[in-house]
């Protein structure tokens, strides 16, 4: 036999290296492609997620020895029942609540006309610019944007220069500040997946509504909300859930008012009482989890 022909012959006989054959046997196994997928993401979303869940959850029913501080891992109800029947938590529980829903009707009824001019009115080319609009304040720092508005609604700020002319001022610190930069930081997130629902509605069916002597109005009431409400629930989501949990805004713009994460906070850090701590946590976590479900049983979810 020649050199020519056994060269050929010693390729042909040549064993699959490892990597070939894991992979060959990846191809004739796709289950088990999708778990070795899977696992790692999964993997980190149980450690991080659902494990913190569990550990604030079981936390909460501990003490905490006022004269030690250290935690006491026996079994019981004082944290939850003190948090549930206590004046001080029912007001702050209540004043974050309010907070929030103003924040996300604000953002809302701000998000509904910049996303439907940004999906059916805008050219493409308007559309890029606002679209680079509404992310540029992603870019900078909680924190910038935060202080940000502080210096704005400060006495000698922008909106008291602004206003003053006029008979006007700034409403200084407290709720109504906490109120306007929570709906400044959150707005975005309300805004996109408005928009990105509003893109879904048919162009036809405004014309068919012109068509038929619908008004502009009309239009959007009777067409464009109804199509668009799981896309403004899912907004809501966001800026409801995200007011819930602030801790920061609160104490940059807020002055003297506390909401749930600022109790959360001063547990954890100064008072050094995790296990209230958890306990007060798991008040934000339940309003959650209800709003969740009750949005889930109306079926607004079903279409996103």
């Amino acid at each position: 036999m020649s050199t020519s022909t056994a060269a050929p012959a010693a390729i042909a006989a040549r064993p699959p290296s490892i990597a070939r054959r894991f992979s060959s046997f990846l191809y004739a196994h796709p289950r088990f492609r999708l778990t070795m997928l899977l696992t790692a993401p999964l993997f980190w979303l149980g450690l991080v997620y659902i494990v913190a869940l569990v550990l604030l959850l079981v936390t909460a029913f501990w003490t905490t020895d006022s004269f030690t501080g250290a935690i006491n891992t026996t079994f019981t109800l004082d944290n939850i029942i003190g948090v549930v029947t206590d004046s001080l938590y029912q007001t702050v529980t209540l004043r974050t609540v309010f907070v929030a829903l103003c924040v996300t009707v604000i953002d809302v009824a701000l998000a509904l006309p910049i996303a439907f001019f940004m999906a059916k009115v805008a050219s493409p080319r308007t559309q890029r610019i606002l679209m680079i609009l509404v992310l540029t304040p992603l870019w900078a720092s909680y924190l910038v944007k935060a202080y940000a508005w502080r210096s704005v609604l400060s006495e000698d700020g922008l909106l008291s220069w602004l206003l003053t002319p006029v008979g006007g001022g700034t409403p200084g610190y407290g709720l109504p500040a906490t109120i306007i930069t929570l709906a400044y930081l959150w707005l975005p997130y309300v805004i996109l997946p408005i928009q990105a629902g509003l893109e879904r509605v048919p162009d036809s069916l405004l014309e068919a509504s012109s068509d038929l002597g619908g008004k502009s109005w009309r239009t959007i009431r009777s067409v464009v909300l109804p199509m668009a409400v799981p896309a403004i629930i899912a907004g809501t989501i966001f800026s409801f859930s995200l007011s819930l949990g602030d801790y920061i805004t609160v104490r940059i713009v807020g002055g003297t008012s506390q909401m749930l994460g600022n109790l959360v906070y001063d547990n954890v850090g100064s008072a050094n009482n995790l296990p209230l701590a958890s306990a007060i946590a798991l008040i934000p976590m339940v309003i959650i989890f209800i709003y969740l479900f009750i949005v889930r049983r109306t079926g607004a979810l079903d279409n996103l």
